[in-house]
């Protein structure tokens, strides 16, 4: 399937890099507002994704520009009739989200979010070891230092363009941790730390049998899962273990995007994944959240 990726920015990488390993995709276009990042690409480069879906010749559509114009290119490859493969947050709205997941299963093409923590190998040994046992309670911790993980994508420091912050961004890949494990799970509290700016900098999600907590000042990076087992018995994952490079698990992550995102193109409008729900629950953070 010839793939088209809409924006170049620090997580395009990753999808570039398990293309090269993909069975199921070949990249085909690419396309961003800056032209310097589209030099160095032996396929066919756009400055406006409206451009790339006039030329044709594509099956699918991965987007991985700025959270605020997720809404707005995501609804454009949808009319086009193509299935589209989107990072998250679906969108910064739940109005929008609801928009596009309509307009998906009219169109009868597959709407995909990319969870890419759900296809970490430690997470997927977790899983394992739970196995059919009763979960009494889970966390996940979402925690880094922003600033050493964006690059030159300074618009995550945005509120607006980012959706909020940490809550925005972050929060549906860990919210998305507990849905794996625990299935739809129910917001019951939050609280937010905020910057001058108004970014989301710290949170802490309180869910039916789940606490999540988010961290965009934290020196370091932690990123792991703590289940409880009914039993009493604690398991955990820790999602860098093994891979001592900065961002080094996310190349095998998104290895496992793209092989789902395949599996949903071929399904179509059967497909359904989190996208939504992720983005339901924090849009229920904003509106119920309680400031430190």
């Amino acid at each position: 399937m010839r793939l088209g990726v809409v924006g170049l920015g620090v997580i395009s990488r990753f999808y570039l890099a398990a293309l090269e390993k993909s069975p199921d995709f070949t990249l085909a276009a690419v396309c961003d507002r800056d032209p310097a990042a589209l030099s160095g690409h032996a396929v066919p480069g756009y400055r406006d994704h409206r451009e790339l879906l006039a030329a044709g010749g594509l099956d699918a559509v991965v987007v991985t520009a700025p959270n605020d114009v997720h809404a707005t290119v995501c609804r454009d490859v949808l009319t086009a009739g193509l299935p589209v493969c989107v990072e998250k947050p679906l969108a910064t709205t739940l109005a929008d989200g609801r928009d596009l997941a309509d307009l998906a299963a009219r169109q009868r093409v597959a709407l995909f979010t990319a969870f890419h923590r759900r296809y970490n190998s430690n997470v997927l040994a977790l899983r394992d070891k739970v196995g059919d046992a009763t979960i009494e309670s889970m966390t996940v911790r979402y925690l880094e230092q922003i600033e050493e993980h964006v690059g030159h994508d300074r618009w995550y420091l945005d509120a607006e363009r980012c959706g909020g912050g940490c809550v925005a961004d972050n929060g549906p890949n860990a919210l998305d941790l507990v849905r794996l494990f625990l299935g739809p799970v129910t917001l019951r509290g939050a609280r937010i730390d905020r910057d001058d700016t108004g970014v989301d900098r710290q949170a802490v999600l309180e869910l039916d049998r789940a606490s999540v907590q988010l961290d965009w000042s934290f020196p370091g990076e932690v990123k792991d899962v703590e289940i409880r087992l009914a039993d009493g018995s604690v398991l955990q994952a820790d999602m860098l273990a093994g891979y001592g490079e900065f961002k080094e698990s996310l190349r095998h992550e998104y290895e496992g995007v793209l092989r789902e995102f395949a599996r949903a193109v071929r399904q179509g409008p059967a497909w359904s994944d989190g996208g939504l729900a992720a983005l339901s629950v924090v849009d229920d953070v904003y509106r119920r959240e309680t400031h430190a």
